[in-house]
C-alpha cells in the first residue's frame, strides 16, 4: 500500500537588506552557510533557526511524517530542545527514516521544492538529490528537487527569507 504526506517549512533570513535579525544573532549563526537538503551555499545569508534551518529537508521530513500518520518534527526534534539546537537537519531525516522503518514503512519517492527568489539551485540539484538519496535509502532517480520564485512578492519574493514545500510516498514493507 502507499501514502501520500505534505509538508511545508518556512525560515526567516538573519541577515537580509532587512538588516541582522539579532533575536537569532547568537551562537556565531550569522557565520554559518545556508544549508539546502544538506548542501551548504556559502554565498548565501543564512536562515534563522533552532537547527541548521535546512527549510527543504524540514519541510520533506513533515511530509515523511504526515504520510505515516506520526504527526511533524516538532514533536520528535522540539525547537525549545537545548538537544537539537544547532542539529543537522540531514541527521535528523535520518532518524525520521529509522522510525519510518520502525513502523514497517519505507520511503517510495519524494519531491521538494523551494520558494524564494535566491540562491538559484539549478547548478547544485544532482548534488542535492545524492546527498537526500544516502539518508532516504533511495535511488536519485525517485527524488526530485526543484524551485520556483514568487515573482517579487510575499516574504519570500522580498528576500525576507525562503519556504519549502514537500510530498512523499511511502510504501508499506
Amino acid at each position: 500500500m502507499l501514502r501520500v504526506g505534505i509538508g511545508f517549512d518556512a525560515h526567516r533570513f538573519i541577515e537580509s537588506h532587512l538588516g541582522f535579525n539579532t533575536h537569532y544573532a547568537s551562537d556565531g549563526a550569522a557565520r554559518e552557510p545556508l544549508v539546502l537538503m544538506g548542501v551548504s551555499f556559502p554565498d548565501s545569508p543564512r536562515l534563522a533557526g533552532h537547527s541548521d534551518a535546512d527549510v527543504m529537508c524540514h519541510a520533506l521530513m513533515d511530509a515523511l511524517l504526515g504520510a505515516a500518520g506520526l504527526g511533524d518534527i516538532g514533536h520528535y526534534f522540539p525547537s525549545n530542545s537545548k538537544e537539537y539546537k544547532g542539529s543537522n537537519s540531514m541527521h535528523l531525516l535520518a532518524k525520521v527514516v529509522e522510525l519510518l522503518a520502525e513502523k514497517g514503512f519505507k520511503v517510495h519517492n519524494v519531491d521538494v521544492c523551494l520558494i524564494g527568489e535566491s540562491p538559484k539551485i539549478g547548478p547544485r540539484v544532482t548534488e542535492m538529490k545524492t546527498s537526500a538519496s544516502a539518508v532516504l535509502k533511495i535511488s536519485t532517480d525517485q527524488i526530485n528537487i526543484k524551485a520556483t520564485t514568487t515573482d517579487n512578492m510575499g516574504f519570500t519574493g522580498r528576500g525576507e527569507g525562503l519556504a519549502a514545500q514537500a510530498v512523499a510516498t511511502l510504501s508499506s514493507e
